[in-house]
């Protein structure tokens, strides 16, 4: 009989958890079969660790991983995904805002042969400014990154353990986990699902994280910000030889002095900022190089408690995100 692995990234969510675990139980655990919850604790700062302890009293089938601190949820998913011994696994967020009953279905998909089933956002009950920001996301990613990105975007999906021992032996940083999902190229299928506004505790993705994911997105998997630099200075340059010819053509056919001071000024301060912007890019490139070569695991895990009784720390080796 099949197997499957629920991992689910905790970071101050406290107030949600129990109503997690209590609404999974209520609709999906009875008849998913054999099962196992992986809760993955992100560095979180409040009561969550505790909390994720009573569900393991409560349930025989729930793993629990501690992280040394907060490293995203990029590397807390990775780090669920490394620990789990289902012959599949879905991720799911904690904030209760996608129906649990969607893994259901997505289990029945990947019965059918699909390596990876995406839960794809059909709508979303949520501010008008933020659902027109992640759309432009989305829009951005199918343009310029992976056009097998779906129109509503995804936060949650099931993938095989084919696709598990592919994702950890790519053991990036700075990337995006659901690009690197589709990258892998494995036979995919979509559920849909209508997306709930947050009702209990207060997000944390902020706005330093989701620029951050921007950039990781387009310079982890696109070429485009260095075409970018290249188009922008072939443009400069035609456009400085435009302005070179005219103003000599002015200059000599009808006697039009030259522009002086604040003219130049203009140009210089112009041509520094793109400069700068241009240098910027590249060392976003950089950096990426740097801390691929420092060769630091995406996570460091502190702790691992095992369904029953069984605790244990961490071996510094084995388990520190090394894969």
């Amino acid at each position: 009989m099949s197997k499957i692995s629920i991992v689910v990234p905790v970071y101050f969510n406290e107030d949600t958890l129990m109503d997690l675990y209590q609404d999974m139980k209520t609709k999906i655990l009875g008849v998913i079969g054999e099962y196992e919850l992986v809760f993955v604790d992100d560095g979180s700062g409040d009561a969550s660790w505790q909390i994720m302890n009573q569900i393991r009293d409560m349930d025989k089938h729930v793993k629990l991983v501690k992280l040394s601190r907060n490293f995203g949820e990029h590397a807390a998913l990775l780090a669920g995904l490394s620990v789990c011994t289902g012959d599949c696994a879905v991720t799911k967020q904690a904030d209760l805002q996608e129906d649990s009953t969607l893994i259901l279905e997505m289990y029945e998909r990947w019965k059918q042969g699909n390596k990876v089933v995406l839960a794809v956002r059909r709508s979303r009950d949520e501010s008008k400014v933020k659902v027109f920001f992640a759309n432009m996301y989305y829009a951005l990613i199918r343009k310029f990154v992976n056009k097998k990105m779906p129109v509503g975007g995804c936060d949650c999906y099931l993938v095989d353990r084919k696709v598990i021992e592919v994702l950890e032996r790519l053991d990036e940083k700075n990337s995006s986990l659901t690009l690197q999902v589709l990258w892998a190229g494995f036979q995919t299928d979509m559920v849909y699902f209508d997306r709930k506004d947050r009702e209990k505790g207060k997000s944390r993705w902020t706005f330093a994280k989701k620029y951050k994911l921007v950039v990781d997105s387009l310079m982890s998997f696109s070429y485009v910000p260095i075409r970018f630099m290249s188009m922008v200075g072939f443009v400069f340059n035609i456009c400085a030889v435009i302005m070179f010819i005219s103003v000599l053509v002015e200059f000599f056919r009808f006697g039009t002095p030259i522009a002086g001071w604040s003219s130049l000024m203009c140009v210089v301060l112009c041509a520094s900022g793109l400069i700068l912007m241009m240098l910027g890019i590249l060392g976003e490139y950089v950096w990426r190089a740097l801390d691929a070569a420092r060769n630091r695991p995406p996570f460091i895990i502190d702790e691992v408690e095992e369904p029953g009784d069984v605790k244990r720390q961490a071996d510094s080796v084995n388990l520190t995100g090394e894969m």
